[in-house]
């Protein structure tokens, strides 16, 4: 006999984007996407049926913004670092991947590279998961239209500050670390250009034009570089405090204004800003939206700046850029989140373990150690947790979590919890609070800059595509990610 399900849950108070209620309902799922949503779906008519026990239900979170595979072997990373999202609630992970040191430390066309990229995913993701690319060399740009028809990468990402300054600090060669030849410039042409080429993308393929897009890290290198001058010198800071004022705000501000006109200048239509951590990167981005209101901007905050300050205790742990800023630009970030002015929120996750996050013989000093730390895993809680404290409401989580980035960046099945979409779904006790402890974590990473951090919201089982991938605390089944190529239905 076939029954009209394959996996029955019932009783979930489902969230759902765009919505303005939580309705008590239950879940149909046939073929790995959701197809029944409604009250009172007989048992008889499932395979397999679940009591959601009147637990919140989010669509799958989109973590828009990782980097698997930066400081560790990538089959390795995806491996613990996927598990670490399903722990968290995602079920899609878009990682920026690049030629250089680290990742691959590698330098050449993306035509080499790309198929040893998708080598070593395959079989080693627990969620589905994609590439953000960034065009490095100038022949790279030469290779945006071939990553988007032959590889389905659609988004693509500059490093405004590699002009002129490392992945930690300052870098003496910038041309080695980024593997490119001596005549080549990493710098404001370079980032025009990539301009050009992604606004040709959107005339030749109208049809997919609004997926396309170009994501930026805004800060400016000669910023960076004067000022973590001054605060050596000067000496009156140290630890986070020091990090962020060695790279000021302003920094990013400036950086976000160029951007800006370099997407008016060359008609690029969607633009990413991405980790904005401080009010005038807010404020700056918000002036480039009216002075530009025919650009798609969209803004990004990470889930790291809107839990963590520059007095926390984490210290060093924390380091990552665009720093952890003082409380009042936390404030800041949430009443922007608040008044819907970012458009999503993500992790940031770099598994960078302890061995190589600080120096063993100077463990407290900030310029010796490396940037970026984990998070993915808190993703949602850290959310729930924090905004629901500061009114946010659920379905505004599931906006910006999940229904947000999976629409800019070409996720056309992801979401959302409705008839034909992919079944990711999110079981959570709104009400279970939690001590963060990285011993608890699957990721490989060892420590947390969030340790010790209580969250009230806890995800109970993670499901991708109708099969459950997490439940009660623990990994389930084996790794059945899928390399989404995007757009993707």
């Amino acid at each position: 006999m076939t029954r009209p399900y394959d996996l029955l849950v019932k009783n979930v108070r489902v969230v759902r984007p765009n919505k303005n209620t939580v309705e008590l309902l239950d879940v149909g799922i046939k073929a790995g996407k959701f197809a029944g949503l409604t009250r009172g779906i007989r048992p008889e008519d499932a395979n397999e049926v679940i009591d959601g026990k009147n637990l919140l239900g989010f669509p799958g979170c989109v973590d828009a913004h990782m980097h698997i595979g930066i400081y560790r072997d990538l089959a390795q990373d995806a491996v613990s670092e996927s598990k670490a999202a399903a722990m968290g609630g995602t079920t899609t992970s878009l990682t920026y991947f690049r030629t250089g040191q680290y990742y691959l430390n590698r330098g050449g066309p993306y035509r080499q590279f790309m198929p040893e990229v998708l080598r070593l995913s395959e079989g080693n993701y627990w969620v589905d998961y994609g590439y953000h690319l960034a065009p490095i060399e100038a022949g790279h740009i030469d290779e945006m239209e071939s990553l988007l028809t032959d590889w389905g990468v659609p988004s693509f990402k500059i490093f405004m500050f590699y002009g002129g300054y490392g992945l930690h600090g300052r870098s003496s060669s910038q041309n080695e670390f980024l593997m490119i030849g001596p005549e080549e410039r990493y710098d404001v042409a370079h980032f025009e250009f990539i301009m050009r080429s992604a606004r040709r993308l959107m005339l030749a393929r109208p049809e997919i034009a609004e997926h396309i897009s170009v994501s930026l890290h805004c800060e400016l290198a000669e910023i960076l570089t004067a000022y973590t001058k001054i605060v050596e010198r000067e000496g009156r800071l140290d630890g986070l405090a020091a990090y962020s004022a060695a790279r000021p705000p302003h920094a990013e501000g400036l950086a976000i204004w160029i951007a800006s006109y370099l997407a008016y200048e060359t008609e690029c239509l969607n633009i990413n800003l991405l980790h904005l951590s401080s009010k005038k990167a807010i404020d700056a981005a918000l002036m480039m939206q009216k002075i530009f209101p025919h650009i798609h901007f969209r803004r990004e905050v990470t889930v790291g700046h809107l839990l963590l300050d520059t007095d926390c205790a984490c210290g060093v742990l924390a380091k990552v850029n665009p720093p952890i800023r003082p409380r009042a630009d936390v404030e800041a970030l949430w009443e922007a989140v608040l008044e819907r002015k970012v458009d999503w929120i993500v992790s940031d996750h770099a598994c960078c373990a302890t061995e190589q996050k600080y120096s063993a013989q100077f463990p407290k000093n900030i310029w010796l150690a490396r940037s970026g730390f984990g998070g993915t895993e808190y993703l949602l809680s850290g959310v729930l947790s924090e905004g629901r404290k500061r009114g946010m409401g659920y379905n505004h989580i599931a906006e910006v979590l999940s229904w947000n980035p999976a629409r800019r960046y070409g996720l056309l099945a992801k979401g959302d919890i409705a008839p034909g979409f992919d079944a990711d779904l999110v079981l959570v006790d709104p009400d279970e609070s939690f001590v963060v402890r990285a011993a608890d974590s699957e990721s490989a990473q060892g420590y947390t800059p969030f340790e010790g951090q209580e969250l009230t919201g806890r995800v109970k089982t993670t499901f991708l595509r109708g099969r459950p991938v997490y439940r009660d605390g623990n990994i389930v089944g084996a790794p059945g990610g899928n390399y989404l190529r995007r757009p993707a239905k």
